[in-house]
């Protein structure tokens, strides 16, 4: 069995009790981890407020060094923790790798960040005679870290990455579908010498351990990656103990193809952005306005590249899809996609369960493509997290403009032309945090990343994540 890790050291539950973490593709249970309760939550909390003097004091390129010694460790050990992320998620091993190594790469570009000088101050004029004013930068804490199960990797290390560089201290709640890579990593950075109670990992419900983390008033920041409305209830918590949030929250990502695109590019990118993880991401390219003059030929592109992705279990290297990671997320796929059928949409590609032994105890769903779909239809106004995506024709780009502006959503957009000025409008009038350009939906470390609207609040990423791990103190310094 899995443990937590609590003050450096493995933590069961104190109750004894435990989950079971499942294989998304086959069913079977990959290992048992701890189910703790609000006393073991607290047990991590009160590791963590004792660590953070002494983490919080260390000069910033110390801390840096020492995360530095934990990335390596962690490099040392990437297949073992990909293959973990594979069994109990369900994504490609390929793709678990890639996660992996973007934990480490995250760890290293924060502490070079703050090594390098990222969390200075300033120094400014005051009109009163011999004295100078000063703003400080100092770490807030205790950071709360709720990560969801779709890129429990990549979302954990966007988290604890900056809080740990800028001298906070962590406790960090993983999915409870997708605790074992998580669990590992923890280990690894422990014995590669982070100090005991500067991170912290528990286990268990997120009504239970989630809920803890949020309303103690010894955390005093909270980072959460989840549904909208999750996300609403986790703000509406932290503000009782007026917390530190960033939130970032569902999406339903529009992609844009001009009548000048290049349509092998634009094939290409929406086809990974839909069903890359197969299509479990809040980046997601999650509907498609191409207009109407290369609209046949895009469409054919597209849906040939559907056809041709190999499902499977992440473990066999040919997989290029692998399931959806619960009974439940396929059944609403499901029900999104009868809804649109229902009102007469058409059915161009997947639409059902892949046949066969190999899939029979497994939650996999076929990529799927349709057209012709009523506005009204839930795929236009739900997030659909999963490998469905529908395409509608416009017979312009302000249509196309329009319509990708039509949601709740305003997390991620992207555009695929040849005209600048095309691209232009779209950067200056898409409601979304992100903007592609004939590019792959990809989030990169080094620019700042967060949603509009109903996808969130605040930012991950870029050196502008630091504003929401430390707090600003004004100095008056005067001459004695």
């Amino acid at each position: 069995m899995a443990t937590m890790l609590i003050n450096g050291q493995p933590a069961p539950a104190a109750s004894g009790a435990t989950m079971a973490v499942r294989n998304p593709a086959t069913g079977e249970v990959v290992d048992t981890v701890p189910r703790a309760d609000r006393e073991d939550t607290r047990r991590a909390i009160d590791a963590a407020v004792a660590a953070f003097p002494a983490w919080s004091a260390l000069p910033p390129h110390q801390r840096a060094q020492v995360l530095l010694r934990a990335a390596a460790r962690v490099r040392e050990h990437l297949d073992e923790v990909a293959e973990l992320l594979t069994k109990e998620q369900g994504k490609p091993l390929r793709d678990s790798k890639i996660e992996a190594e973007r934990f480490a790469d995250n760890i290293e570009i924060y502490a070079g960040l703050v090594a390098g000088g990222a969390l200075r101050g300033q120094q400014v004029a005051l009109p009163q005679q011999k004295a100078i004013g000063l703003v400080v930068r100092r770490p807030i804490g205790v950071a709360g870290a709720i990560i969801p199960w779709n890129f429990p990797l990549t979302l954990l290390a966007n988290k604890i990455a900056p809080a740990l560089a800028a001298g906070n201290t962590v406790v960090a709640k993983p999915a409870s579908t997708t605790p074992l890579s998580t669990l590992r990593l923890a280990e690894l950075m422990a014995e590669a010498g982070l100090p005991a109670g500067t991170f912290n990992v528990v286990t268990g419900p997120g009504e239970v351990v989630g809920n803890e983390i949020i309303r103690h008033p010894a955390v005093r920041k909270i980072g959460f990656t989840g549904e909208t409305e999750t996300g609403r209830r986790v703000m509406a918590s932290a503000a009782d103990e007026i917390k530190r949030v960033t939130l970032e929250l569902g999406g339903s990502d529009p992609a844009i193809v001009c009548d000048d695109a290049d349509l092998e590019v634009a094939a290409r990118a929406i086809a990974i952005g839909r069903f890359f993880n197969c299509g479990q991401a809040c980046l997601a390219v999650k509907r498609v306005y191409v207009l109407e003059p290369v609209a046949d030929a895009f469409i054919d592109k597209l849906v040939a590249r559907a056809k041709r992705l190999k499902i499977g279990n992440g473990l066999d290297p040919q997989t290029q899809m692998g399931p959806m990671h619960t009974e439940g997320g396929r059944a609403t796929i499901e029900a999104q996609l009868q809804d649109a059928l229902d009102r007469g949409a058409t059915l161009l590609a997947g639409g059902k369960r892949p046949e066969g032994a190999a899939f029979s105890n497994g939650w996999f769903f076929e990529p799927t493509i349709i057209t012709n779909v009523p506005e009204g239809a839930r795929v236009w106004t739900e997030e659909t997290f999963g490998p469905l995506l529908p395409i509608a024709v416009a017979k312009d780009l302000d249509e196309a403009i329009r319509r990708a502006n039509d949601s709740e959503y305003g997390l991620g957009s992207s555009i695929f032309t040849r005209d600048l000025a095309k691209a232009q409008r779209a950067i200056e009038q898409l409601d979304a945090g992100y903007t592609w350009v004939n590019a792959v939906q990809i989030a990169h470390d080094e620019l700042p990343f967060g949603g509009v609207k109903h996808s969130g609040y605040g930012k991950e990423h870029g050196t502008e994540v630091l504003d929401y791990y430390t707090e600003t103190k004004s100095v008056v310094l005067a001459g004695v």
